[in-house]
């Protein structure tokens, strides 16, 4: 099956060159050279992940991103200047999927690409996991809590999954990393961290004192599962 893709990038030269690339991955990439064009293409043909540079003419990168993210969970991939780590982690913080470096290889695009969508499309086993007041529905990908949708993009429904099946149990951040992504992740760095903070500020989660997610300093996280007291520990 084909992917449609959409670049959101204001170089004409690069978006070509892609275009052609991709083609033999069988991902069809269509071009907006600004947020704003990007955004009507986004509501007229809905594509299956889109590419959004940082650096854009008018609006940038990341206000577009907010502007997608107030009605799709279409996948998102940051295309970052010089790879900035601020440029990434603001990214997550605005519900980005993935990020990438300019300059990049177009195969690790592709594979990038390809693993986004594996990570939105995954086959599941129409198990539903219940944690306290949370459902998480894996034929469907929806997470509800106290019965209304939580919202959440691809990575932090993975998230929720992982922490979900590994209640009461400390979770290194190394362990973490190779769950989500088979350790792309730098786990020394905030990307983690702005996933989980995220993730609880769409659980309505206190980090002073959690129900949900505590975080075990210098280790990891613990799933608490939404209990109100230390019994999960």
């Amino acid at each position: 099956m084909k992917i449609k893709a959409l670049i959101i990038d204001d170089d004409r030269k690069l978006a070509g060159l892609l275009t052609e690339y991709l083609r033999r991955f069988e991902i069809i990439l269509a071009q907006a050279a600004t947020g704003d064009e990007g955004l009507r293409m986004l509501r007229a043909d809905a594509p299956d992940v889109i590419l959004l540079d940082v650096m854009l003419p008018g609006r940038d990168g990341f206000e577009i991103c907010r502007e997608i993210r107030k009605t799709s969970d279409v996948p998102v991939l940051m295309l970052t200047a010089r790879g900035e780590v601020a440029d990434r982690i603001v990214g997550l913080e605005i519900g980005a999927d993935d990020y990438l470096p300019k300059p990049f290889e177009p195969r690790e695009l592709a594979a990038r690409i390809q693993a986004v969508l594996r990570r939105k499309q995954a086959p599941t086993r129409g198990e539903i996991l219940h944690c306290g007041d949370l459902e998480v529905d894996m034929s469907k990908r929806t997470a509800t809590r106290k019965g209304e949708d939580l919202r959440l993009t691809a990575l932090e429904f993975d998230a929720l999954v992982i922490f979900a099946r590994f209640p009461g149990t400390v979770l290194h951040r190394e362990r973490l990393v190779d769950l989500l992504n088979g350790g792309e992740w730098d786990p020394v760095n905030r990307s983690l961290d702005v996933l989980v903070s995220r993730l609880r500020q769409k659980l309505g989660d206190d980090p002073q004192t959690p129900r949900y997610l505590k975080t075990v300093r210098g280790t990891g996280y613990l799933f608490r599962g939404g209990l109100d007291d230390e019994s999960a520990e």
